[in-house]
């Protein structure tokens, strides 16, 4: 495979990558390392992710990263209340217990949990998508490094569970706060802009059938302009296609000052933004 090829399997599935992505997700397989995205909200990290699973016809399993997840979320955790169920069910039918049997009993694939990290070492070949890292912790990232270095990890009770094959990993951040140098090590790295006005036509128009070419370029001509502002919250791509939808349920097939003032709530999310946009909405659409 190439690149271009790359390209072709992503436009396939609706995602239209430019050189930039396209070459990095072919050294991602090519080369077995995680890729690392990083880029502002709404310009296709995760969609990428989406698209590699579709691509190549894998599951995506998907780890949302948060303020405070710890291994026990993202990895595996004991089944408790079934663990206690069988404990008390041991207990009826033998009376006493031999504590070390039952203890053995309790740790088996049985009761085990099995979250993200742990099914994608299992499932493989998948993408395992860690979205929004920058969200995690520094002591979360330290976790991870085993597994992006080795592709296993250790359950005390039952020992070292190590992929078959190893996982296609993206992570991504919208760089909220600075990832250690030491993840970012173990990845490929790839910066995700803003698509060009050509290509956010053309993703407009293959998401959105039924949108016109007109109506597709003034949407994607606003929302440029609308990046340009100082907005609380720049609009991606996912606000591009959500403007198109709703004009195109209200049967518009181009964008005016009247249109745009009903369906702003598509694309912009703080009444700030609102406020600032509509006393430059003639400005913006000229």
């Amino acid at each position: 495979m190439t690149p271009e090829e790359m390209a072709d399997k992503l436009g396939a599935v609706g995602y239209l990558a430019d050189d930039g992505v396209a070459t990095a997700a072919f050294l991602t397989l090519s080369m077995g390392r995680p890729l690392f995205c990083e880029g502002e909200p709404g310009t296709g990290k995760t969609s990428l992710a989406v698209a590699l699973a579709q691509a190549f016809d894998i599951p995506l399993i998907r780890l949302q990263c948060h303020e405070g997840i710890d291994a026990a979320q993202a990895l595996y955790e004991w089944d408790f209340p079934r663990q206690l169920l069988h404990l008390r069910a041991l207990e009826a039918a033998n009376g006493a217990l031999d504590v070390e049997t039952a203890e053995q009993s309790l740790y088996t694939e049985r009761f085990l949990l099995a979250r993200p990290l742990l099914r994608a070492l299992r499932e493989a070949p998948c993408v395992l998508l860690i979205d929004e890292i920058d969200r995690a912790d520094d002591e979360f990232e330290a976790f991870l490094l085993q597994l992006l270095d080795e592709n296993a990890v250790t359950i005390p009770e039952l020992g070292e569970i190590r992929a078959q094959r190893k996982p296609i990993v993206v992570l991504t951040s919208n760089r909220t706060r600075e990832v250690h140098d030491a993840l970012k090590r173990r990845c490929l790295y790839h910066w995700l802009d803003h698509p060009d006005l050509a290509r956010e036509v053309a993703i407009l128009r293959g998401r959105l059938p039924g949108v016109g070419e007109r109506l597709a370029t003034q949407v994607a001509v606003a929302v440029r302009r609308l990046r340009e502002l100082e907005l609380l919250k720049p609009p991606g791509v996912a606000e591009s296609l959500d403007w198109t939808q709703a004009l195109l349920a209200l049967g518009r097939d181009e964008l005016d000052a009247e249109s745009a003032a009903r369906t702003l709530g598509a694309v912009l999310k703080y009444s700030e933004d609102l406020d600032r946009v509509r006393a430059k909405l003639d400005t913006l659409l000229a």
